[in-house]
């Protein structure tokens, strides 16, 4: 229950920063960089929790952020003030995968993730309901985007991530979940018709050198 309690307060914290991020004018393509940051940060904050990952693995995390950076990033970075949401949103992230990777060997995976959704679901009906107007009329309107961000995106996704994470790294597992932008930018392509750029292109194929190089057998520091 307190796993799944701290998970839960992890992911409303970094659902409710991402998005308030996002409201206060940060682009996709900025918002999505600075949100996958967990990618340095779960090896980095694992690090105090003696987690001491390969070379292999930090030569994989610094190829996958400069793969990130092509990807998603097409301006400068300058800090401005949703950026400052985001960072804490990533951080959220972070605590959250490492809170799955202590917890998530010991208990059942499936009770976990229920639990941590029901605290998610109290949390953030409780800051709506007085930060928000919502009505039945919007929520019929947006029904189907609920829908799939509730039950795949959500539900299966964060679920799945916690069954996975039993037989996984902590860093190893925060590098495969950044492959979402990757995903993101492939779909956009396939279903939606963008463009994609050869910046785009070449950020893509970092980003799975820097996955498949963390896959490599390697002597792990002492």
């Amino acid at each position: 229950v307190l796993g799944g309690v701290c998970c839960g307060v992890m992911l409303a914290l970094g659902s409710i920063c991402q998005q308030l991020g996002l409201s206060l004018g940060t682009g996709a393509g900025k918002a999505g960089f600075i949100t996958a940051l967990y990618i340095v940060l779960v090896p980095l904050t694992g690090l105090f929790f003696g987690k001491r990952p390969t070379l292999l693995v930090w030569v994989a995390v610094v190829l996958s952020a400069i793969g990130l950076y092509l990807l998603c990033m097409q301006g400068g970075f300058v800090l401005e003030g949703g950026d400052i949401l985001l960072l804490l949103c990533a951080l959220s992230f972070t605590g959250h995968i490492l809170v799955v990777d202590y917890v998530g060997a010991k208990v059942d995976g499936v009770k976990l993730s229920c639990i941590q959704f029901a605290v998610t679901a109290v949390i953030c009906l409780t800051i709506a309901a007085f930060t928000e107007h919502p009505t039945w009329a919007a929520v019929k309107t947006a029904a189907i985007p609920i829908l799939y961000a509730g039950i795949l995106s959500g539900g299966v996704g964060y679920t799945l991530q916690i069954v996975a994470q039993k037989d996984i790294d902590p860093t190893i597992a925060s590098l495969i979940m950044c492959l979402e932008s990757v995903f993101a930018v492939l779909f956009g392509w396939l279903i939606l018709g963008d463009a994609m750029t050869l910046r785009e292109y070449m950020g893509c194929a970092v980003m799975m050198l820097g996955i498949l190089l963390a896959q490599l057998p390697g002597k792990a520091r002492a």
